[in-house]
């Protein structure tokens, strides 16, 4: 992968135009026809995507998604969480399945999601992320084949912004790499993120779900007074090992490309990667040592 610029599979699926609005009949058709691929009733696989007033970014996650190149049988599911822009409109006219969840919040996204889906599998992505043709696959495989593992997580890199590059980036994504693998040991369950992970259904329904005493809004930047620590993807991760393993995907055909509006909301990425410094670097001796994993 290059450190300059995005894979080409990325390309296709950025589109010229900012807004849904701006697409035209043939790209909407295009779409239509692409997801109509992903309805299975009887799904092996099904993929959630929580929403909160993404209009003009799901499309392009979607289209991702559309181009996935699986023979497992998929299902894509939306939980629309209270937009008030068109997002509900976008999901009606691409064909999606959808839900309303009224409560805000993404663990309540996830969780409403959780209850609706109807695959073995339950991979959670997002609506500002990108997903390359063998993601669902790769993901799966380690559920499949090994019987001890009830969950995986992947890696993932950072859009860079119109006109900039993505050396920055990659400094940022070989530092949190490092973090990765210090926490595998004591807290491996920081390192599994919403956008990017899966486990068996039942496994996750059973254990507790992505219930968590206060959830986070979509916009949890760090540092502000609505900053939640606790998240649902890190309870839901603590959840699964209790019936077994955590696996980290490896494969770079795995990886994910997801938006820098989080490290916008920081500040940039620099005063984004100084405050994960500062707080990471507090807990290298819990990473480290054997202490309790909440």
């Amino acid at each position: 992968m290059s450190i300059f610029k995005t894979p080409a599979w990325v390309d296709r699926h950025t589109y010229e135009t900012n807004l849904f609005t701006d697409l035209s009949a043939v790209q909407i058709a295009d779409l239509q026809v692409r997801l109509s691929k992903f309805k299975s009733e009887e799904p092996e696989v099904s993929v959630v995507i929580p929403a909160w007033n993404e209009e003009n970014n799901i499309f392009r996650s979607l289209s991702s998604l559309a181009d996935s190149n699986t023979k497992l049988k998929v299902e894509i599911i939306v939980i629309n969480n209270h937009s008030t822009d068109k997002t509900q409109a976008v999901l009606d006219q691409l064909g999606v399945k959808s839900y309303l969840e009224v409560n805000q919040g993404t663990a309540h996204a996830r969780q409403l999601g959780l209850t609706k889906a109807r695959g073995k599998y339950h991979l959670c992505a997002d609506s500002d992320t990108y997903y390359p043709p063998s993601w669902i696959d790769l993901m799966v495989k380690p559920m499949i084949v090994e019987e001890n593992v009830v969950g995986v997580y992947g890696r993932y890199s950072f859009m860079p912004l119109p006109g900039a590059g993505r050396f920055p980036l990659r400094i940022y994504e070989m530092i949190t790499g490092v973090l990765v693998r210090l926490r595998q040991r004591n807290r491996e369950y920081m390192n599994v993120l919403g956008f990017n992970m899966g486990f068996i259904t039942k496994v996750g329904l059973v254990n507790g779900g992505f219930s968590v005493e206060k959830t986070r809004k979509f916009d949890n930047k760090l540092g502000s007074e609505d900053f939640v620590e606790e998240a649902e993807d890190g309870r839901m991760a603590i959840n699964l090992k209790k019936s077994g393993k955590l696996k980290l995907v490896t494969d770079p055909d795995a990886r994910v490309f997801t938006s820098s509006r989080r490290l916008l909301a920081e500040g940039g990425i620099y005063n984004s990667l100084k405050n994960r410094i500062k707080i990471h670097s507090r807990r290298l001796g819990e990473y480290s040592f054997n202490r309790s994993s909440i």
